[in-house]
């Protein structure tokens, strides 16, 4: 059989069912003016004819594309497509759609995919994080559609902001090793470059020296080691960086459970027990850490609740007789510290030895036997 050579038209749905193009087209831009009878009818006839609305066309008149535009770091870690699945499965309910891509966390690639989605004219675009180039900033500005930025919480959003302040999860992250009596105490995170940045995990790493220095500990030991993202290798890499530079660091933090996991694997094969020698904490609450043995320290956010939010300020945004003013600019979904097994308090020190007491004066000294002081790990709090 040969394919047919054209495909239906607005026209050829109106006529099937007996109604003016003008209707067919409020069918797909505005349903909820069509009464339901005639809608039913409509849609009847699209499916016998297998006919696609020209959308680009509609949005000529209705100045909506039903598409939001979602710029993400990477597609491979969990917390993000947990993020765009929370904003998808809101958006839904408008028959919004969502176009992905991802930067690797290169600020010029975030540039070179906003010029590119600009001109398809989305009805909004959500972006993760606040740092971007002059030129992004300038594009999105004047692009005259609502923008989110995610995962972080910038003092002055672009428009508007879903995120957690990664400032204090580093904070957070120093407040619980310290509490736990660790002195020497490090962090691993990627380095940075002009372009190639995680902005958020460096952000995390300055949240952690700022809470070292307020303890009056060092922070000599907040380590950036090799480039983004952060990986189980990654991590790997970056803990063997950190012992040649300090063999007897007590607790470290890593800015993603994934390098934490890399970590804990790396100290496992050079014989270096977590936590009885070295306490670890993470970030992001991944599976792997969950299910790890021990199971790791981290502290958690909602990565799913970052999206819905998100797509909730949208939804009240695009209404036709939305009141802006009325949309809340800049909302924090926090983060909670969760303790599980790969932390524990720093062991005493053994005791000063004593003098060895006269031949005299031993047979008045009653016998005593010291140990090595155990230490249970932190269990999950609920």
């Amino acid at each position: 059989m040969s394919r047919p050579t054209q495909k239906p038209t607005m026209r050829d749905v109106s006529r099937l069912a007996r109604v003016s193009p003008m209707t067919v087209s409020r069918v797909f831009t505005d349903p909820d003016t069509v009464a339901a009878p005639t809608r039913e009818r409509v849609l009847k006839a699209v499916e016998q004819l297998g006919y696609l609305p020209d959308l680009v066309a509609g949005a000529l008149s209705s100045r909506r594309t039903n598409f939001v535009g979602l710029i993400l770091p990477t597609l491979t870690n969990s917390n993000f497509g947990d993020t765009a699945q929370g904003l998808a499965e809101v958006l839904k309910a408008d028959a919004t759609q969502l176009l992905i891509g991802y930067t690797l966390y290169q600020v010029a690639e975030e540039e070179r995919l906003v010029r590119a989605l600009l001109p398809r004219r989305p009805d909004a675009i959500v972006i993760a994080g606040s740092v971007h180039t002059a030129a992004t900033r300038t594009l999105l500005d004047r692009a005259g559609i609502p923008v989110v930025e995610i995962w972080e919480q910038p003092d002055q959003p672009l428009d508007r902001a879903v995120g957690f302040s990664n400032f204090e999860v580093g904070r957070a992250a120093a407040r619980h090793l310290i509490a736990l009596g660790h002195r020497k105490i490090g962090a691993i995170g990627p380095e940075a470059d002009a372009d190639l940045c995680d902005h958020r995990a460096d952000t995390r790493l300055k949240g952690f020296s700022s809470m070292l220095r307020e303890a009056g500990l060092s922070d000599a030991l907040v380590l950036r080691h090799g480039l983004p993202p952060a990986s189980f290798e990654h991590g790997a890499n970056a803990i063997g960086a950190l012992l040649a530079r300090a063999p007897d660091v007590e607790a470290v933090f890593a800015v993603s459970d994934l390098a934490a996991f890399g970590a804990m694997m790396e100290l496992k094969r050079r014989g270096i027990d977590v936590p009885g020698q070295i306490s670890l904490i993470g970030f992001g609450n991944f599976e792997v850490g969950r299910l790890s043995y021990p199971a790791m320290t981290t502290i958690g956010v909602d990565a799913r609740a970052i999206g819905a939010a998100a797509g909730t300020m949208l939804r009240a945004l695009l209404k036709r007789d939305a009141q802006e003013a009325e949309v809340e600019r800049n909302v924090d979904v926090g983060f909670t510290l969760i303790e599980r097994e790969t932390t524990a308090p720093r062991p005493a020190a053994p005791a000063k030895a004593r003098k060895r007491p006269t031949a005299a004066a031993a047979g008045n000294q009653p016998k005593t036997a010291a140990g090595p002081r155990r230490t249970q790990a932190a269990r999950e709090t609920p």
